[in-house]
């Protein structure tokens, strides 16, 4: 039976991804919608029916009090055993049923697979974003909104199903329940609905900003406290245990203030609630009790409409409070759009096809880029790469050469200027067919939170275990990698090497991700300071590696270290976002400008960044 309302709607069903999401909260929840509005029809109606049956339930006991006064006792079941066992039959079976199926379509068919939708495609969304984006945010606080997205929107499509919708059809039918008994009963009830709605909307106007604010707090706090966690061998070295408690505090403390905001006005709610359900109990059952007492009613009315009120008294806190939680979860959801419905500002081009390499030409054709600032950067910068050509690139710290490896891998658009790589510009092919055709080491090698087979695999993840091994083994990990065991005792490939892959040294770390680009063996190949995390004698063995791996592929390669790239085919200066020179180590040395400076000031082989160009 569960199966059944849970396999309703497939959360994961097929659909078409918007690069601009809507913008505005009730077109953004309309749009993640779509695959369940026809169940949210269906679960809407039988909300009603339910409510209506309640009702009916309180107008039919009103009349079993009317029938047991008038009534004769020894004919009683006689006149109307019929309807008693009819009403049982009805109270034992149909009520039970039309109940099994609007809770199993709300809290089984809707509720887990709702917000299962949500966080999916939000996930999905958000991986669709650039390198720069993420770059602008605190990773725990993107992660924050992801996580509590779903769930504060299911509760909201919850209480619209079990709270609003129930307690609407419920007043309309007590309403029908106390003209139908005397009209004049409506007007106490029509009062007080009229300053209940007044307290309704008084609490929602400053319960949804007073919600979001809150979500944003706490959104804050996840993001400083994943801040310092992901950071803590910096926060440990520094000795900043105080300095990061403070600056956790100060979230935290932010956060407690808008919590304390929002809990003021359910104080208020409530306290108005109570005079509001008050005044309810008196006006409609004393005037039903007048009217009885005036032969205008029955005692069978004033039993309904006492029962009424009641049941009303005990339905208004929980309604207000559904109202509220319904309110605050849009305004969790309002602030977790901030990150899940940002548009996607770096997007394949319309007609974007597959990159097609043959040969690996890059032709770099007056790029520039300064993050939007203006200077920095590169600035007009022309270059052609052969196609098996290996260039290196040298520079002072900030002088472009990241910045031009970022834009070669499209990880920003270029603000001016195109690179072509066999006369197709790269912003007009799939990113993804580009990014496949390059592998690259880099000098800060993060791993995956997996295992150690894991993360090689990423770099072809359809490759054998042999040609796993054999990645390892060239890239001088697989001896090391035999002895690695974790905390749950997984030893080997299996191990798993912890967040960013902390739990390895850095020289092991960039080993595993030289292992991974070895069995990616990508036609282009970038190394960006590959071998700096290495001792002397593994670095001399990697670099028989790195030789072998540059063999038939165009390599660019960015280093500090002038002798790890004084082989290449030429070097390339690159000096405040332009290139100075350009041409073999020797004939570099033998022009006596920036790079042979760098040559002859260079410390155990390193630039020194600090000199400036004369």
């Amino acid at each position: 039976m569960f199966r059944f309302f849970e396999n309703l709607v497939d959360p994961y069903v097929a659909y078409e991804e918007q690069d601009r999401p809507p913008q505005r909260l009730w077109p953004f929840i309309w749009d993640y919608s779509k695959p369940f509005r026809k169940l949210f029809a269906v679960t809407g109606t039988l909300t009603i029916l339910v409510a209506l049956i309640e009702v009916w339930l309180i107008a039919y006991m009103g009349r079993l009090v009317d029938l047991l006064a008038s009534a004769d006792r020894t004919t009683f079941w006689d006149d109307y055993g019929f309807e008693m066992v009819a009403i049982g039959v009805a109270l034992l079976v149909l009520r039970p049923l039309v109940q099994l199926v609007d809770v199993g379509l709300l809290n089984n068919g809707i509720m887990p697979n709702f917000g299962t939708l949500i966080r999916w495609r939000a996930h999905s969304h958000v991986l669709r974003q650039s390198v720069g984006w993420f770059e602008n945010d605190f990773a725990g606080r993107i992660a924050n909104r992801i996580m509590q997205t779903p769930p504060a929107a299911g509760e909201a499509v919850f209480q619209v199903f079990d709270a609003m919708a129930y307690s609407f059809a419920y007043i309309v039918g007590a309403l029908i329940l106390l003209s139908g008994s005397d009209p004049r009963l409506m007007l106490p009830m029509l009062l007080w609905l009229g300053l209940y709605l007044w307290l309704v909307r008084w609490t929602i106007k400053r319960v949804g900003p007073a919600s979001q604010a809150a979500s944003n707090a706490r959104s804050q706090v996840t993001g400083r406290v994943v801040d310092a966690y992901s950071n803590i061998h910096s926060v440990k070295m520094f000795a900043h245990n105080e300095a990061e408690r403070a600056y956790a505090k100060e979230a935290i403390e932010h956060a407690r203030e808008t919590f304390q905001t929002e809990m003021r006005i359910y104080t208020k709610m409530d306290v108005g609630l109570v005079f509001l359900n008050g005044f309810l109990i008196v006006a409609v059952v004393g005037w039903a009790v007048w009217l009885w007492a005036t032969g205008a009613a029955t005692v069978g009315v004033v039993a309904a409409a006492s029962a009424l009120v009641l049941r009303l008294n005990a339905m208004t806190g929980w309604i207000m409070w559904a109202l509220s939680s319904f309110f605050r979860n849009l305004g969790v959801v309002a602030e977790g759009m901030q990150t899940i419905a940002q548009p996607i500002e770096l997007v394949d081009a319309p007609d974007a096809k597959p990159l097609r390499l043959e040969k690996g030409l890059i032709e770099i054709d007056g790029l520039s880029h300064h993050y939007g600032r203006g200077s920095g950067g590169l600035d007009r910068v022309t270059l052609t790469i052969r196609p098996g050509e290996k260039v290196g690139l040298v520079g002072r710290s900030g002088a472009g050469k990241s910045t031009l490896v970022r834009l070669l891998l499209r990880f920003y658009d270029a603000e001016a200027g195109a690179i072509r790589i066999d006369g197709q510009d790269i912003a007009h092919v799939a990113q993804d067919s580009l990014r496949l055709q390059i592998g690259m080491v880099q000098q800060d090698s993060s791993l995956l939170h997996r295992s150690v087979r894991d993360n090689i695999l990423y770099g072809r993840p359809d490759a054998t275990e042999d040609e796993v091994i054999a990645a390892a083994k060239r890239a001088e990990a697989h001896d090391f990698i035999l002895d690695l065991q974790d905390p749950e005792g997984r030893t080997g490939y299996d191990a798993q090497v912890g967040e960013r892959g902390v739990k390895l040294s850095g020289g092991q770390r960039q080993r595993i991700a030289l292992a991974r680009v070895v069995l990616k063996d990508a036609p282009i190949l970038i190394l960006d300071e590959a071998t700096s995390a290495l001792d002397s004698e593994v670095e001399a063995a990697i670099q028989e590696t790195l030789y072998g791996m540059m063999e038939g592929k165009t390599v660019i390669a960015i280093a500090h270290r002038l002798s790890t790239i004084a082989h290449l085919d030429r070097i390339v200066v690159i000096d405040d976002g332009h290139i100075v020179e350009e041409g073999s180590h020797s004939a570099l040395l033998a022009a006596g400008g920036l790079y042979s400076r760098f040559w002859g000031r260079q410390s155990g082989g390193f630039i020194d960044t600090t000199e400036a160009a004369e």
